[in-house]
């Protein structure tokens, strides 16, 4: 009789679970926290959320603002290879000296002469002919192209780890609370089995611990919560908005493509390897550049227009007015020869340096195409092993919480002790947390992964 009088009690108690889990709510925990709007969250993908932080973030903001100018300046050195005009007006006021017709100057023809001329400028040098520096800027342009993308996905990755992180925290913070109801369950059922003479009070201290741990863990969550909202507020937000929900995808991450695959990817496209290259193509422009110094280069002007006494198209020349009105425009030019000869080794030096410079751009590449390969192995190895975690993780958390569910059978049974239900407790917190921790890793790896190759 006394064993059915127990079973019966067990299955009482076991029975009024659910309402345990109805009446207890978690503990108040309230943060200091930035005023939110009164409008309603804004949902935000992950996708929103690189677009959002590409507006905002300055290194990538920098990196944009000097490829316009890398731009500007492969305009401006293209424009410089071709003829220039120009209009030109002058007046040249002589003090005359009362008998002669040109004034006091003899190089004049008189004491008023005007100028009105449109000039066409070409220079022609070895510059024209091998455009060592529009191309020099080309290459400029193509590295700062280059280095615009390397912020992009330096970017994307800083978004993904602080979006995932926000997700992760979301759903640490759902477990703890679920961990403070099961402790708080716990810790009602051992009381009313003490005072039912049923269990030891050792089992009582032993849940209140428990419960007071789950607590204390609770309250850390939800510092991580908002922690992570900040973080990812001040990435995405240019007024500091928190009024936001970011939507949890974990769940469905991409598949790993095979590593050939991505190793054609990475040789194709990856934006360090082109930087380096271009920045090493431009220091070998420099050096061509320096080198067309040397070289002789001939200035040729086109003039077209009047130089005369009167600002007309027509007029009488001061020097000989005897021989009528005449027509003034007309039109002459000038060629210039020069040949570099001495300049104190100034030309011979500016060749040496970019020599050097050069010679460091080689090493650069060399040294970046050496650090590629090793990453994309690191990177790669590390998805591969975080995706194989999630399954190991996921399947960990099933088995957590049936292992937690029969332990709470046996133990209203009296075949378990409160120890074994504790443990339980914990091992499915921790198996839980994991499994989002190696969710996030895995997306984080992947990110870190395509700023090697791009989108797959």
């Amino acid at each position: 009789m006394l064993k059915k009088a127990c079973a019966c009690t067990l299955v009482l108690l076991f029975t009024m679970l659910p309402l345990f889990a109805q009446t207890e709510t978690p503990p108040v925990f309230q943060l200091a926290q930035p005023k939110g709007q009164a409008a309603p969250p804004l949902l935000v993908t992950l996708q929103d959320a690189l677009d959002r932080a590409v507006k905002l973030d300055v290194q990538y903001q920098l990196a944009a603002s000097n490829a316009t100018i890398a731009r500007e300046d492969r305009v401006q050195a293209r424009a410089a290879l071709l003829p220039g005009i120009n209009q030109t007006t002058q007046l040249l006021q002589t003090q005359g000296n009362g008998i002669t017709p040109n004034g006091r100057f003899v190089t004049n023809d008189g004491v008023h002469v005007y100028r009105s001329w449109g000039v066409g400028h070409q220079e022609i040098s070895a510059e024209t002919f091998l455009k060592s520096s529009y191309r020099r800027a080309q290459a400029a342009e193509a590295l700062a192209s280059a280095r615009v993308e390397i912020a992009q996905r330096g970017l994307a990755l800083t978004v993904t780890k602080n979006y995932y992180t926000l997700i992760t925290s979301q759903r640490k913070y759902a477990t703890a609370q679920q961990s403070v109801q099961q402790a708080q369950r716990f810790l009602d059922i051992t009381r009313q089995q003490e005072n039912a003479g049923q269990a030891a009070h050792s089992d009582v201290v032993k849940a209140q611990i428990q419960y007071d741990q789950q607590r204390q863990a609770f309250q850390e969550t939800t510092l991580g919560v908002e922690n992570a909202r900040l973080n990812l507020a001040v990435l995405l937000f240019p007024d500091f908005n928190e009024n936001f929900n970011v939507v949890d995808d974990l769940d469905s991450a991409q598949a790993l493509p095979p590593f050939s695959e991505i190793q054609s990817m990475a040789s194709e496209g990856n934006p360090e390897l082109r930087a380096a290259q271009e920045a090493l193509r431009q220091a070998s422009f420099d050096v061509r550049v320096a080198k067309n110094a040397f070289l002789p280069a001939i200035a040729i002007d086109a003039v077209y227009g009047i130089e005369a006494n009167a600002f007309a198209l027509r007029s009488r020349a001061a020097a000989f007015p005897e021989s009528g009105v005449l027509p003034n425009l007309g039109f002459f030019i000038t060629a210039n020869f020069t040949l570099p000869v001495f300049d104190w080794g100034i030309r011979q030096s500016k060749v040496r340096q970019a020599q050097t410079r050069e010679r460091q751009s080689r090493v650069e590449l060399t040294q970046t195409q050496r650090v590629l390969l090793a990453n994309l192995y690191l990177y790669y190895n590390e998805a591969l092993t975080a995706r194989a975690a999630v399954d190991i993780s996921r399947q960990s958390a099933e088995l957590a919480t049936e292992s937690l569910r029969l332990i709470n059978l046996r133990y209203q049974a009296g075949e378990s002790n409160a120890l074994e239900v504790v443990d339980a407790q914990k091992t499915l917190v921790d198996t839980r947390n994991a499994y989002d921790d190696v969710q996030t890793r895995y997306r984080v790896a992947l990110s870190q992964l395509q700023t090697l190759t791009g989108k797959f």
